[in-house]
């Protein structure tokens, strides 16, 4: 496997080079085949395989591609080799092969589809995008090839819009089976690209947990991430470790209002990790920032406690009594429903939540 800055430089040295590699400029595999030196770029394959995979048609279409690099190039022959109308790339300057942004802009109404080819958005700047969806009027289709996170801030933008979009973790995945192919000069049934994806996927993406105070949060979070080998994360906790303080004294001090701008800074921060089992206080569904957040790299489960199972306790400020409980389930149980991937049911044990949450999950 050949990375950067070393891909084109060696086209010198082989003695075959793939019409993909050659219509992209660059070589990321070479074999050696009895003393003869054989270049192939496996990102074409990855990338169209997840444009694909998107269900992202391309054929006919207008399609503009952000960035002028090295992957510019290879979303460039992709999108020429499954029938694209016109292909432009678009660069902060002005140059001979690319348009500027502000350029973009004034044709944005006849974008259908947008490659993301510019490492924007990626961890740790995940508030970044790097054009304004809202300009585009006329698009079916948004790919970006950032995979870290699962979802970047674009991609998650578009699908709020009800367009088709996709990150780029799949691409990763799948130029890395097919580098494995040409190695062991083998084809592999679709089935092993799927499986080694959902895998990745999965081992990523974080597990998130919402719910009424008293719901269970903590004690099934624990439970997750003993099973699957995860670090666990309460948010609750963070608070208190960020601040030096517990829920109750900053709640006194600053009161809900400013409890609340504390509690986004760490749920953000905790929504930025991979792969991590993640406890949320039971207020965080309410503001939107935080789901949206939650959801770059993580899937919610509602665990949906009955109202009569839900103890009131001292360490939690707006739960303190059996009314209060009540007023908070009726203010907040149709925000967790609809921020959840998946509702739980939980009049049973922490156990069985756990249990029933692994089984989603797989």
């Amino acid at each position: 496997n050949v990375t950067i800055p070393y891909k084109k430089d060696v086209m010198e040295y082989l003695d075959y080079i793939d019409e993909d590699a050659k219509a992209i400029g660059a070589v990321n595999t070479i074999v050696n085949r009895n003393g003869k030196l054989f270049g192939y770029n496996t990102d074409f394959y990855g990338l169209k395989s997840l444009i694909l995979k998107a269900k992202i048609d391309v054929l006919g279409k207008r399609a503009v591609i952000l960035g002028a690099g090295g992957t510019s190039n290879t979303a460039k022959a992709v999108l020429e080799s499954l029938g694209a109308k016109k292909v432009l790339k678009v660069a902060r300057t002005k140059r001979e092969e690319a348009i500027t942004f502000d350029e973009l802009y004034e044709i944005a109404s006849s974008v259908d589809v947008i490659v993301n080819a510019t490492p924007v958005g990626t961890f740790p700047n995940l508030d970044d995008a790097p054009v304004d969806l809202q300009k585009f009027t006329d698009l079916s289709g948004v790919i970006d090839v950032v995979y870290n996170p699962l979802e970047t801030k674009l991609v998650k933008t578009a699908k709020s819009f009800g367009i088709k979009a996709e990150g780029g973790l799949y691409m990763l995945v799948a130029q890395a089976v097919k580098a494995s192919e040409i190695f062991l000069d083998t084809e592999y049934d679709k089935s092993v690209l799927e499986g080694a994806f959902n895998k990745v996927y999965l081992d990523k993406q974080n597990v998130v947990l919402t719910g009424m105070p008293a719901s269970g949060k903590s004690t099934v979070g624990k439970i997750l991430a003993k099973k699957l080998n995860r670090e666990f994360i309460d948010t609750d906790l963070l608070i208190e470790e960020e601040t030096k303080k517990t829920i109750p004294q900053i709640f006194k001090e600053v009161g809900e209002v400013g409890f609340r701008k504390i509690e986004k800074a760490c749920v953000k921060k905790a929504s930025a990790l991979s792969g991590k089992v993640i406890a949320t206080g039971g207020g965080a569904i309410l503001d939107s920032e935080n789901i949206f957040n939650l959801k770059q790299n993580g899937k919610i489960f509602f665990i949906d406690r009955p109202l009569k199972n839900l103890v009131p306790t001292s360490d939690r400020p707006l739960s303190l009594d059996k009314d209060a409980i009540e007023k908070r389930y009726n203010e907040r149980y149709d925000i967790y429903v609809k921020t959840a991937d998946k509702k739980i049911d939980a009049e049973c044990s922490a156990q069985e939540v756990a249990d029933r949450i692994l089984r989603s999950i797989k």
